[in-house]
């Protein structure tokens, strides 16, 4: 430990000694008081503290990500281009010693620089929170300023694809398949597929439909708290007003308690709407009945996957607000790992070209996803809407398809979007997060980087040398 530490101390030495971390301290802090005298929102409270939160953590990400990167390709790359690393790569300290230590370095300043900007971003809303009207206050500490778990309706995805299957043998009864190429039989079953989806998911106009969604875990939630009904839709058609009407029922009928219909409701298309419910509504089962009448002349459609769900307190802001930083420095971990395994075998500029290549690769995942939905790097057509057919498939597809899977390791969190809508980031979140970015991303590229260092020619002649 005292060798890392000394290349630690090192690390921080290089980085006062570039100014870096002044400068980076400077423009952190910078970023979180001006830009909430740049940024516009809505004219309410909860406007203000999302928005807020959402571009204070955006810009403290990417300012720390970059300086991160810039920093790990700088401190290894040059310390082996103007031949000082031999200076210390002779003492009795192992290879994979000073690329730890460094590593350690790296992460100890993103700590302190994550730290102080947090606790600015911390300071600075619960300050504008306390200059509210005490109903607007309310609204924060209900809404925004919260930790708050979500519970959905059970998965019918098996239901799903079972009926989807079942009317697909039908269909394939009736017509002969050897008229068929593979691609129009893979393009009829999902035809199918999302017309069973579809199913699921329609209201019919003058119809009601019902969701039942397990809360027994709601019980246990701190204190009288409501609950907040999330709900999303889209239309069949347009409506001259923009909006739809409609009114829920909360609650299942029972004799002794009859469900509370709340006041009809006319609302917009293709955005969430939330609000809140009564929270005394569970049946013996921990059971939350909710149910919606459609009043207008056209179909609503309720995505599975975020159409409808019920949001409870859970926990309180800050300690919520810490383990969505604990997140966002496991990034750092990944990304000073990236950049130090890039300077193990690369000269400074191309290590720090290559790492931000790697970067924009991981953010510009959308073209590939939707290629591996379509199964072809051709796309579908559009007149038929079959996707075609190119040699480079049967490489591309699986290939793009374990880029995705190794980047969604790291992607599948998102801490800045769940704070800012008063979502819960609980241990277990934050502890698959280092086990996946830390441990297992960043220990591969950590194990990579060492291995190339250690077989490093560290005596070679370096530019001028």
């Amino acid at each position: 430990m005292q060798q890392l530490a000394a290349i630690a101390g090192l690390t921080w030495k290089a980085a006062f000694r570039f100014r870096l971390f002044l400068v980076i301290a400077v423009l952190l802090i910078g970023s979180v008081v001006a830009l909430p005298l740049l940024i516009k929102d809505d004219g309410t409270a909860r406007g203000c503290a999302q928005i807020l939160l959402t571009y204070t953590l955006s810009t403290i990400t990417i300012l720390l990500g970059l300086s991160t990167l810039w920093l790990a390709c700088g401190t290894l790359a040059r310390d082996i281009e103007e031949c000082q690393i031999q200076v210390v790569a002779v003492k009795p300290i192992a290879r994979w010693q000073i690329w730890l230590g460094k590593w350690l370095g790296i992460m100890s300043l993103n700590a302190a620089l994550l730290a102080l900007t947090g606790a600015s971003v911390y300071g600075l809303l619960l300050w504008r929170a306390s200059r509210l009207p005490l109903e607007q206050r309310q609204v924060l500490r209900n809404e925004v300023l919260v930790a708050r778990a979500s519970a959905k309706p059970a998965s019918v995805d098996q239901e799903i694809q079972s009926r989807a299957t079942q009317l697909m043998r039908e269909r394939l009864q009736k017509i002969s398949t050897a008229q068929l190429t593979q691609s129009e039989l893979a393009e009829v079953s999902k035809q199918i597929f999302e017309q069973v989806k579809a199913g699921y998911q329609i209201v019919l106009p003058g119809y009601q439909r019902t969701w039942e969604i397990p809360m027994s875990s709601a019980r246990h939630a701190p204190g009288n708290q409501p609950f907040y009904l999330r709900i999303k839709f889209n239309a069949a058609q347009t409506s001259s007003s923009g909006t739809f009407g409609g009114f829920w029922l909360i609650g299942a009928a029972r004799p002794d308690r009859p469900p509370v219909r709340l006041p009809p409701m006319s609302l917009a298309p293709d955005t969430f709407h939330e609000f809140e419910i009564p929270s005394n509504l569970l049946d013996d089962n921990g059971v939350l009945t909710i149910s919606f009448a459609n009043l207008n002349d056209t179909a609503l459609l309720f995505p599975l996957e975020d159409g409808i769900e019920v949001l409870y307190r859970e926990g309180n802001f800050g300690l919520n607000f810490v383990r969505g930083l604990g997140i966002i420095f496991c990034w750092m971990g990944l990304l000073s790992a990236l950049g130090l395994a890039s300077a193990s075998f690369l000269s400074f500029p191309v290590a720090a070209f290559l790492s931000l290549a790697v970067l924009t690769l991981s953010l510009s995942t959308t073209t590939m996803a939707s290629v591996v939905a379509s199964g072809s790097v051709l796309g579908a057509d559009e007149e038929t809407g079959i996707p075609g057919h190119s040699i480079i498939d049967g490489l591309a597809i699986p290939a793009f398809r374990g880029v995705l899977a190794v980047i969604n390791l790291a992607k599948d969190f998102s801490p800045i979007d769940a704070l800012s809508t008063g979502r819960s980031i609980t241990w277990g979140e934050l502890g698959q997060a280092f086990s996946q970015i830390v441990l297992l991303l960043s220990g591969l590229i950590s194990l990579g980087g060492i291995a190339i260092f250690n077989r490093r020619e560290l005596a070679t002649a370096q530019g001028n040398q």
